[in-house]
């Protein structure tokens, strides 16, 4: 007969919930930098909207972000015993 044997070690290590934090901040840090350029007036358009900030360092920020979750996620990290 087979046991059912249960593993003490958990799916992900600490080093792995560490990165995953990690790439949680610089997500949400690309997720601020893309924020605001809006206007007070409808009526007036604001080309603050299209600076280097908001169509170039955020979406990398981001990108490189979910990157960092990435490897949080499928690395194999070596665990101390």
């Amino acid at each position: 007969m087979m046991e059912n044997k249960k593993s003490d070690k958990m799916a992900i290590s600490a080093k792995g919930i560490r990165l995953m934090i990690a790439g949680l901040l610089v997500m949400a840090a690309g997720f601020i930098l893309l924020s605001g350029g809006g206007s007070d007036d409808p009526q007036v358009f604001n080309y603050a909207m299209f600076d280097f900030r908001r169509l170039v360092a955020a979406p990398i920020v981001i990108v490189a972000g979910i990157a960092v979750e990435v490897i949080a996620i499928m690395g194999k990290f070596e665990t101390k015993e």
